[in-house]
């Protein structure tokens, strides 16, 4: 028998291992270009793709489960991931 899930945690899982692959095809552009300006490049354009993954996946996880919780503890979800944004963030 095949599992039924959730089409919010396939959502979840899909992002997720969107995330993964692209930091996998940062890894092997690491090692193709073989030079430490590139990588540092590559490896900044990485500091956008956490953030939206993050983001992203944290609002499809409240959106499934918004009928059974409190607009109250929504807002508190969305400002603990704004206290991790803000607490990550290099100055």
């Amino acid at each position: 028998m095949f599992p039924i899930f959730e089409k919010a945690v396939l959502g979840m899982a899909f992002l997720r291992l969107l995330s993964g692959s692209i930091e996998i095809l940062a890894a092997v552009l690491f090692l193709k270009f073989n030079q430490v300006e590139k990588a540092l490049l590559i490896n900044s354009s990485l500091a956008i793709v956490g953030p939206i993954i993050l983001i992203l996946t944290t609002a499809i996880g409240v959106l499934g489960i918004a009928e059974k919780i409190s607009l109250t503890k929504i807002i508190w979800i969305f400002v603990g991931v704004g206290c991790i944004l803000y607490g990550v963030k290099g100055d």
